[in-house]
C-alpha cells in the first residue's frame, strides 16, 4: 500500500495533534522545539503531509504530555478516520 492510500488516516492523526498542541497553548514552533523536531516538518505531520515515524510520534506525545494512543484514538486503517 502506498503513503497516498493512508492520505486521510494521515490527515486525522496530524488534526489529532494539532488539536492537543493547542490545548497544550504551543505553537508549532513551541512543539518542534520541546520535541527536537523542525518547525515545517511539525507543520507538514499537522497537515498529513508526512508520514511520521514511530519514534517522532513517541517524542512529540512527550512533547505533549499525552500518552501516544491518545494520538491514534479513533484513526483505524482504511477508515479515514
Amino acid at each position: 500500500m502506498t503513503r497516498a492510500e493512508f492520505s486521510a488516516e494521515l490527515q486525522a492523526l496530524g488534526a489529532k495533534i494539532r488539536e492537543k498542541r493547542s490545548v497544550a497553548g504551543l505553537s508549532q514552533e513551541g512543539l518542534a522545539d520541546a520535541c527536537g523536531l523542525d518547525r515545517t516538518y511539525v507543520g507538514g505531520v499537522e497537515r498529513g503531509e508526512r508520514n511520521l515515524g514511530f519514534v517522532n510520534l513517541l517524542r512529540i506525545a512527550k512533547a505533549l504530555e499525552v500518552d501516544p494512543s491518545d494520538l491514534l484514538t479513533g484513526i483505524r486503517a482504511g477508515s479515514g478516520e
